[in-house]
């Protein structure tokens, strides 16, 4: 089963792909999507799509979810991006999501992690989920706690440079 699309009340999520190339590049060379989540070193539209080729599209088809590209219905803007991700060096999978500088604080990351999580817990039988950010990322904390994963402690995630802090539900 592979969760392809999903709705809400303000968002249609759908599933990344190499279409949305130039979306990606966009939302992942901001510079608080360096500073929060990292710089993916992504400098073209072909990287994008063999990052979306090798990172996204394995991850859908072996166990049926991944990166979902948030679209606004109202008039169909791509606002960010959403997704439970597995990652080498976790047992649990881990839900991460990020937008477009302008449309920070209009509650768009929460209503589609919400949903995503809510879905994952009942279509694939989850019993956990994690969450990592930076210590300084309060704005994330926030939505995090907010979805109901709590703070277990600081982790040191491979190939990442400062302590992250690691929630769980």
């Amino acid at each position: 089963m592979i969760l392809k699309e999903l709705e809400t009340e303000r968002l249609h999520l759908k599933i990344a792909e190499l279409t949305d190339a130039e979306f990606f590049l966009k939302l992942y060379n901001e510079p608080l999507f360096i500073k929060n989540i990292g710089d993916r070193n992504l400098k073209t539209s072909q990287d994008v799509e063999n990052y979306i080729k090798e990172k996204f599209q394995p991850q859908f088809e072996k166990l049926g979810f991944g990166n979902y590209v948030m679209i606004r219905k109202s008039d169909n803007v791509k606002v960010g991006a959403v997704g439970i991700f597995v990652r080498e060096g976790f047992d649990i999978p881990d839900i991460g999501f990020s937008v477009l500088k302008e449309f920070h604080n209009f509650g768009y990351a929460f209503e589609a992690a919400n949903a995503l999580k809510d879905n994952v817990f009942e279509k694939f039988n989850f019993k956990k989920l994690s969450a990592i950010t930076t210590e300084d990322n309060i704005s994330s904390q926030k939505l995090i706690e907010k979805l109901g994963l709590k703070y277990i402690k600081m982790i040191d995630f491979p190939g990442d440079e400062e302590m992250l802090r690691y929630y769980e539900i």
